[in-house]
């Protein structure tokens, strides 16, 4: 190939790149948006509308561009609703002409553009005179509507959505936000609400005090909730100027005052919040500064702690739960100490036992979860006063720590006359909280009530092989195979419901005793265990016992059973037995 040949060739190439080059980047989007604007009414984007101006039959709505955002200038000077004047200029700035109605109509009037339904102005980004568009009146299939661009004589119809969005209500342009701020800037809140003043100020770590009066932990998730209630609240009417603020309340509001930021940047915005409207299930409400009345929506109002006592932190006794080692219990019955064994509790007082973790768990969660219904004094001279002669002390140990945490309860007939009260405190501190008098019975625990109930021996579910039960002398024994796969091979081979034998399993191992009728085992005829009704064995793979079961008489209310390891003999609830009574009819098939 002669050097003419490759030159000429190289030459193509690079014709044929820089076609595609300008194909690509340049022929391609020119020809894209010619089609997205072809046949619209204007070659504009929505972005580059900076100006709005709708000037109806009755009133004006003119909206400006602020960054992100839009802001009403006519007819009140206020925030706009982004989402709904987006969506109006990009209708505008898109619309597309169906067809020419009419070149140089005599008689507008007959089209609705003599007076029109509104009369458009944008104003664009980059072009020195506005566009303006006269709507008129629908079509008789309602589908178009009649409108002139500009100067021009000629009728054109264009989509029906255009006159719908050109004669939205004022208030749909409006941002209908109550009070518009972030939650996490606020820093503190000044409430005055009926006459009842607080500062309430928030802390690291999602915290909040009230500074005054108090100072006082502040209720975080309440506060929170208000924040939140407040921060999402929209108006549900513009009522425009009052003529009068009395009639609405507002001639001497309660106020909500929000600070946001801190130092030189901290600014601060006020709700003034007058009468509740109960048909209109609102409150009439004003932005400081602002002459206008709103309607909120009234849980606006109701959401606002209208007493120091309202947002004070209730929690009665904080401590660590994953950090508690030790626990004693003090009551009329005596008392119980329970030491913490891994993820496992163990009674060490007054005898040793293993203790019922769920149910120390649950303790622990009650008392963590404690909750004040009233506040009865804030010094430590309360508690000698209320609680001299608790009728509950619970000691709490955390790791590393050389003293416990004590919580003190009792009842009182002081406070509320003829009606037992319950009081907390955390003992040699105040303050002195109010609860209900349930918490103090619930939290007087005994040995009996925190030993470990269970009847048969604890036992891994997949470490039984077999199960063998025997019921008025005849035997079902049953075999998993796999994971989960369970066979009858006695008395006659056959499939086992799967979902039946778990039952079974789990009611052995959650099986509780109500009462220990024998712990030495002696008179077992007299409880039917002589002869017993059923027997259930577990065996695991080598043979071995992993539990049993044998259960002797019913009667009214307790079923008499003895497990394997041990010689007591149990009362249990009859109703928790039955699954295993009907287990030699229920498994197999």
């Amino acid at each position: 190939m002669s050097w003419k040949t490759l030159t000429l060739l190289a030459i193509l190439a690079a014709g044929l790149g820089g076609f595609l080059v300008l194909d690509s980047y340049y022929l391609t989007p020119k020809r894209e948006k010619t089609t997205s604007t072809q046949g619209r009414l204007w070659t504009i984007e929505p972005k580059d509308v900076e100006t709005v101006t709708i000037r109806r039959r009755d009133d004006t709505v003119k909206v400006k561009r602020a960054g992100d955002s839009w802001e009403m200038l006519e007819p009140v000077k206020t925030r706009g609703n982004s989402g709904v004047i987006n969506e109006v200029v990009t209708g505008l700035a898109t619309a597309r002409v169906d067809r020419e109605i009419d070149a140089n109509p005599s008689k507008p009037a007959d089209f609705g553009l003599e007076p029109p339904a509104a009369q458009v102005t944008l104003e664009v980004k980059g072009q020195a005179a506005p566009l303006t568009l006269t709507v008129g009146g629908k079509n008789p299939t309602g589908v178009w509507v009649y409108a002139r661009e500009g100067s021009k004589p000629a009728v054109v119809a264009i989509g029906e959505t255009v006159s719908r969005d050109v004669t939205r209500p004022v208030a749909e342009f409006r941002d209908r936000a109550l009070l518009a701020f972030d939650r996490r800037n606020v820093t503190a809140v000044d409430l005055d609400l009926d006459r009842s003043k607080m500062t309430l100020e928030a802390e690291d770590g999602g915290k909040w005090r009230i500074a005054t009066p108090g100072p006082y932990r502040g209720d975080a998730d309440m506060i929170t909730e208000m924040l939140d209630k407040l921060g999402s609240a929209t108006v549900k009417e513009f009522l425009g100027p009052a003529k009068s603020s009395a009639a609405f309340g507002l001639d001497k509001p309660s106020r909500v005052t929000l600070w946001l930021g801190k130092g030189k940047d901290r600014t601060s915005k006020t709700l003034l919040l007058g009468k509740v409207d109960a048909e209109k299930k609102g409150v009439y409400v004003q932005r400081e500064g602002e002459q206008e009345v709103l309607l909120a929506p009234s849980e606006t109002w109701d959401k606002l702690p209208k007493t120091v006592a309202a947002v004070r932190d209730k929690v009665v006794f904080a401590y660590a739960y994953d950090k508690v080692g030790r626990v004693e219990i003090s009551s009329a019955a005596g008392t119980v100490t329970l030491q913490r064994d891994g993820i496992n509790w163990n009674i060490t007082a007054p005898e040793g036992l293993k203790a019922d973790t769920g149910a120390v768990n649950g303790l622990l969660w009650k008392i963590r979860d404690l909750r004040a219904s009233g506040f009865l004094d804030e010094s430590p001279a309360g508690v000698a006063r209320y609680l001299s002669r608790p009728d509950v002390t619970v000691k709490l140990w955390e790791e590393g720590a050389a003293e416990p945490k004590t919580l003190l309860l009792g009842l009182s007939k002081t406070v509320k006359v003829g009606a037992p009260t319950g009081v907390a405190a955390a003992g040699g501190q105040g303050p002195v909280f109010m609860v209900a008098a349930t918490d103090v019975g619930e939290f007087s625990k005994t040995a009996t009530d925190l030993r470990d109930k269970s009847v048969v021996a604890s036992f891994e579910m997949n470490d039984v092989k077999r199960v063998r039960v025997t019921a008025g002398g005849k035997v079902m024994l049953l075999e998993r195979r796999g994971e989960s796969e369970w066979r009858v091979l006695e008395p006659s081979k056959g499939p086992a419901k799967e979902i039946k034998v778990t039952g079974l399993l789990l009611t052995l191992r959650g099986l509780r005793w109500k009462e220990i009728v024998a712990a030495d085992g002696a008179d077992a005829a007299r409880f039917g265990l002589d002869k017993p009704e059923v027997e259930v064995v577990l065996l695991k793979a080598d043979g071995a016992e992993a539990a049993g079961l044998v259960i002797g008489r019913t009667d009214e209310r307790l079923s008499y059973v003895r497990s394997k390891a041990s010689p007591a003999i149990y009362g249990v609830d009859a109703k928790a037995v039955e699954d295993i009574r009907k287990a030699p009819s229920d498994i197999p098939g």
